[in-house]
């Protein structure tokens, strides 16, 4: 075999070596094309979870989990919340009686900077008319939507109501409850441990609703001195046989309503407390997750006499309440600060 007879038979070996580097080289194309992309989509998705944490950027890092249901972002549909959108809200409700105290426990609480405290809404009659009126009218009002003059901000970090027994409350309670544990509202019971002085409050009340003695004005609270001395002149004269019976009716009506709404997280609070203990404002601002501070009212008390000089048949009264469960009713020591 001759020398160029050998050498010709390396001939094929030249395409085959073109063939493989073109594959390497497709290859090559191949895993850069594949790293370009894998890069571009990591880019995407980098930008989409970016886009995500500014969409929702609020976290409840700082809230132990027990009360992880309680705090929340609302979104109003009427305004934007804006740089407050992660300022965490906590929603309350103030239920309780009328002559209570509530008036001035609530003018207290909207004293501070961060509580919104929009009073009575249920007054009106069609809000409660039924369940899903109740239901309708609070989703209104927890999603930040309800305007009043207690409105402070949209960085409130504590929103609620004023709510009277007797407004739709006991009747639809069981819906309520329900309600009240999904949303994670908290409940601030605040009644009167005299029931005594709230019925003579009552009943002066309504005195100056029929007759409007502030120059044609009903005052429910009045902010001087001089209106609560001009209102503290009537003296009621209270119904002696029917007093015990209402005493004891106002009495199961605030049993009932805490058996009711007892499986709410809550706290119970006592106007003479509010009155005497000096740290009691400080536990309900701790309670609604707000820093603590002094609160203020421009309510003037009305009645602050003796309970003798306020009601007109005082010697029937304290015959009649003598002897029973009601007698300490008739000492002012539990009301003195």
């Amino acid at each position: 075999m001759s020398v160029y007879s050998l050498k010709s038979s390396k001939g094929p070996l030249f395409p085959l070596r073109s063939i493989l580097v073109f594959l390497i080289a497709l290859f090559g194309f191949y895993v850069c094309y594949f790293s370009f992309n894998q890069i571009t989509l990591e880019s995407k998705d980098n930008l989409i979870s970016g886009e995500e944490q500014l969409r929702t950027p609020c976290g409840r890092r700082a809230v132990p989990n027990e009360l992880m249901q309680y705090v929340h972002f609302p979104k109003p549909a009427s305004y934007n919340r804006g740089e407050c959108a992660c300022n965490p809200v906590r929603f309350f409700v103030i239920i309780t009686m009328q002559r209570s105290g509530s008036g001035w426990f609530e003018t207290l609480l909207n004293s501070h900077p961060n509580v919104s405290s929009n009073g009575e809404i249920f007054s009106i009659r069609k809000r409660r008319e039924n369940a899903s009126s109740i239901l309708r009218t609070l989703d209104k009002l927890y999603n930040l939507d309800w305007h009043t003059s207690a409105a402070k901000n949209e960085c409130t970090a504590a929103f609620g109501l004023k709510w009277m027994l007797n407004q739709g409350l006991m009747g639809h309670h069981k819906d309520i409850v329900n309600y009240l544990n999904k949303k994670g509202v908290m409940v601030i019971f605040l009644f009167r441990r005299n029931t005594l002085r709230r019925i003579i409050s009552v009943l002066a009340n309504d005195y100056d609703r029929k007759t409007k003695q502030l120059n044609g004005t009903h005052k429910s609270h009045v902010h001087s001195k001089e209106e609560a001395e001009i209102l503290a002149r009537f003296k009621p004269k209270l119904d002696v046989a029917a007093l015990v019976p209402s005493i004891r009716n106002a009495e199961q009506s605030m049993a009932d309503c805490l058996d009711h709404f007892s499986s709410t997280r809550h706290m119970i609070l006592f106007y003479e407390d509010v009155i005497r203990d000096p740290n009691a404002l400080s536990r309900v601002q701790e309670f609604l997750g707000v820093p603590v501070m002094r609160l203020f009212s421009r309510h003037v008390k009305i009645h602050t006499s003796p309970l003798p000089d306020l009601v007109d048949n005082w010697d029937d009264v304290n015959e009649e309440l003598n002897g029973t469960e009601y007698a300490h009713f008739t000492d002012s020591a539990d009301y003195v600060k």
